[in-house]
């Protein structure tokens, strides 16, 4: 007689490998464009931005370009699909160099940072050498359909960081303002890679919309859980410091939903290490303590389920197939490498 196995407990986590195994061939070549594009004879340039862009990671935003170009039917011998995927890791890595800059930080994917290594006026300008690059990509690709989706983009992540620095240490952010901020700096980056793979695909209906929808409400749920592992995460996993926000008086929805919960004394602790950024030994602690008491992690969490599924929904338009299985996948994965 057969056994029955109850399975309860035992599911698979969501990872991204069935999308990397997927598109394998592609993000090898956008690795070996992103080497031939750092190339410099000033020897500080490639030096400096191996040290960010080698520093491995999944590569996510620039892998939603080339599985949504494949997505769309791209199968053009060219290499349109991989010069956009390059130019967006470009315009990512170049953000990434100015924030640690902006602030102060240290570790990054569990390296020092380049700022720490080679000082602020380094990174910047090395920053700045990858945002040309990544120009100079887009107008290889020859399209101004797509220049104007990257261009507006990276416009939107300089305003996004803008508006997150002018809310520093305001502990009275409202909560739209701070998907504002999320929305700009980190999602408009991962709509438009979806976005510009439809676009080299020649899908400029639905299935652009549909990607550029998907790419936002995953770019949102990516940021959400990245600002609840801060107060909740492990820093060995996370290949950054844990806290970070905190000690630098960082708006996030973990801290404002404490905020709006707390009492006076609550408020009062929120109002000195955030607002004055006051900070004592054990205050990141008690930070944790009140966003657990006040369910603001939990809230946070089920914040990004939701744009999840949004994400999840945007896809319903493209019929099965293992890339679109690969990307809903992808989708879990952002959420629940919270656990």
């Amino acid at each position: 007689m057969a056994k029955v196995v109850s399975l309860e407990g035992k599911r698979k986590a969501p990872s991204l490998e069935p999308l990397l195994a997927l598109c394998a061939d592609d993000m090898a070549r956008v690795d070996r464009e992103i080497l031939h594009r750092m190339r410099s004879p000033v020897t500080l340039i490639p030096e400096l931005a191996n040290h960010l862009v080698g520093a491995g990671g999944k590569r996510l935003r620039p892998l939603l370009t080339v599985a949504a170009a494949r997505l769309c039917g791209y199968a053009a011998d060219d290499d349109r699909h991989v010069k956009l995927a390059t130019c967006v890791e470009f315009i990512h890595s170049a953000t990434l160099l100015h924030d640690d800059v902006v602030d102060v930080s240290v570790l990054r994917r569990g390296r020092p940072t380049a700022n720490s290594v080679w000082g602020d006026k380094a990174s910047v300008l090395v920053g700045d050498f990858l945002f040309t690059r990544s120009f100079e990509l887009m107008v290889d690709v020859g399209s101004l359909d797509i220049l104007g989706v990257l261009s507006r983009a990276s416009s939107t992540i300089a305003e996004g960081e803008v508006l997150q620095l002018v809310t520093q240490r305001d502990i009275s952010t409202p909560e739209a303002t701070y998907l504002e901020v999320i929305k700009a700096k980190t999602a408009k980056l991962f709509a438009a890679a979806a976005e510009v793979g439809a676009i080299v695909a020649g899908r400029n209906g639905p299935e652009r919309v549909a990607l550029e929808s998907f790419g936002m409400n995953l770019g949102i749920a990516f940021q959400l859980v990245d600002d609840a592992l801060d107060y909740a995460g492990r820093e060995a996993a996370l290949g950054k410091t844990v806290g970070d926000d905190f000690r630098e008086g960082k708006i996030t929805l973990p801290v404002i939903l404490s905020f709006l919960r707390g009492g006076a004394v609550d408020r009062a602790f929120w109002r000195r290490t955030i607002e004055k950024l006051d900070q004592r030994d054990g205050d990141l602690l008690q930070a944790q303590i009140l966003i657990e008491r006040n369910n603001a992690l939990t809230d946070t969490f089920e914040r990004a389920r939701h744009y999840g599924a949004m994400a999840r929904d945007a896809m319903g338009l493209f019929g099965d197939s293992p890339l679109k299985s690969a990307l809903l996948e992808a989708v879990d994965f952002a959420i629940d490498r919270a656990h």
